[in-house]
């Protein structure tokens, strides 16, 4: 692909762009967010779709008030732009709400059918802890190996899927990489999954704010049959995530949180569960963050996910290009430039001689960019993508049960958001060039605890900057 020469900008829609914060030499400079794999700024849509709502927000569900009924429309109408903004059918699926894709995750995990002949979860060694951890706890669970980049080893995924496909209850895997971006091919997965007789979940919280979701009807057989998804990834800050599957798996089974709107009735003997998606609502639902993430899917609705894949696929080709003209820059996962649109926008790297921790301490304090560094949720994958043996990753265990992170491995990440520029590519590029080369004022200590670098004698009053 060719970069634009007049590439199309949308830091417009965004709220917060403009603000300057301190830096150790006691200027301030406008901040520039690469970290927007871990959380996303606010639309201005969504702030302002909050703000309105506010005036009217009320109890959900049964209130007889002009204010509840009206909540309650509001409510269910953003269950329905979630599951239209993800192909799924309303007769077929059900849109269950919470408070990320991991609270997902784990519902699902929870409430998923495992049986004595189908006992078998397969997943990969990318996954974030979150679509791994919560099969480890409820059932047999089985990892596909990784290519030495980093990506799916797809012929392992057939091996197992034909040693072990009549016990394969469910597939789990990410839609795409937090750690390198790299893309699944989830409806090729889906349909070899289904051909042994399994069903997928696909943790789609880094691929659903880059990149078009179609579930399809459950007759296509590259169909997905579990997506969950988070708001804060996706330009809506206000704690809500999305559970959205097959409806029949929800209408069956004990929820795994009881109470009060999870029933059609309660006697002092028994309790009847409600239908999905109530079943699996506990309690009083976040309707602010539903709203929240609903006029931000509107927003990238109106935006049109092809134009946000190709925005972002522009940013990684123009970063891909400057980046290796870094003394001793080592990126991870792929450096071509040319398939940057077969990816998204997340770029790990490291500066060879030194920590992870200090690259990224310095970047924040003297040049006003918020990377992420360590292992973003994902231990195995960077133990893979470092290529560690067993006896350096069994010492990193050791000295973290020791309370010692300060070799602790791990990568710088560069995540794009929709509003990222190229200007703020040179930005970083001229901060890494003075890193890489030893041109940065602080003195930094470590931290043995948390392995993290603080500049010695500096630290901003943060209640000047916001306050109860």
């Amino acid at each position: 692909m060719t970069t634009s020469t007049h590439p199309q900008t949308f830091e417009h829609l965004f709220t917060g762009l403009e603000v300057e914060t301190p830096t150790l030499n006691g200027t301030h400079r406008r901040y520039i967010n690469f970290d927007n794999a871990a959380s996303t700024p606010s639309f201005k849509r969504v702030q302002q779709k909050v703000n309105d709502f506010l005036t009217f927000y009320s109890s959900v569900h049964r209130g007889t008030g002009f204010k509840s009924q009206l909540s309650t429309h509001v409510y269910e109408q953003a269950r329905v732009t979630t599951m239209r903004f993800v192909g799924a059918d309303p007769a077929t699926h059900t849109c269950i709400f919470g408070k990320n894709t991991t609270e997902a995750l784990n519902k699902l995990a929870r409430r998923f059918p495992f049986s004595a002949e189908r006992d078998i979860l397969l997943t990969t060694g990318m996954e974030h802890h979150s679509n791994d951890l919560p099969w480890r706890m409820v059932t047999r669970t089985l990892h596909v190996r990784l290519t030495p980049d980093g990506r799916l080893d797809e012929a392992d995924f057939d091996q197992k899927l034909a040693e072990y496909g009549k016990r394969i209850a469910l597939v789990a895997v990410s839609g795409a990489s937090n750690v390198t971006g790299f893309l699944n091919p989830i409806h090729r997965l889906a349909e070899k999954a289904h051909a042994v007789g399994a069903q997928i979940a696909v943790d789609c919280a880094q691929l659903a704010p880059h990149r078009k979701i179609d579930m399809r009807p459950l007759d296509d057989p590259g169909h997905l049959d579990y997506v969950a998804i988070s708001a804060h990834k996706m330009y809506a800050p206000f704690g809500t995530g999305a559970l959205i599957g097959r409806r029949d798996t929800f209408e069956r089974g004990d929820p795994d949180l009881v109470g009060g709107g999870t029933v059609a009735i309660v006697t002092l003997d028994e309790a009847v569960w409600a239908g999905p998606p109530d079943r699996d609502e506990a309690g009083s639902p976040n309707v602010v963050g539903a709203v929240a993430l609903a006029a931000a899917l509107r927003q990238l609705e109106e935006i049109g996910m092809d134009t946000v894949a190709q925005h972002e696929a522009e940013l990684t080709e123009y970063l891909l290009r400057k980046l290796p003209h870094i003394p001793g820059m080592r990126i991870y996962g792929s450096d071509d430039p040319a398939s940057a649109g077969e990816r998204l926008g997340v770029v790990p790297f490291n500066l060879e001689g030194m920590s992870h921790f200090l690259v990224a301490s310095i970047l924040g304090h003297e040049f006003g960019i918020g990377v992420r560094n360590g292992c973003f949720c994902a231990h195995p994958y960077i133990l893979h993508l470092l290529h560690l043996s067993e006896s350096e990753s069994q010492a990193v265990r050791e000295n973290i049960l020791a309370n010692d992170k300060r070799d602790m491995p791990g990568l710088v990440r560069i995540s794009f958001g929709l509003y990222n520029t190229h200007e703020e590519i040179d930005v970083l590029i001229d901060a890494l060039e003075h890193i890489a080369n030893g041109n940065f004022a602080g003195k930094y200590v470590q931290d043995t605890a948390s392995g993290e670098f603080h500049p010695q004698g500096w630290q901003p009053d943060f209640d000047e900057y916001f306050r109860f």
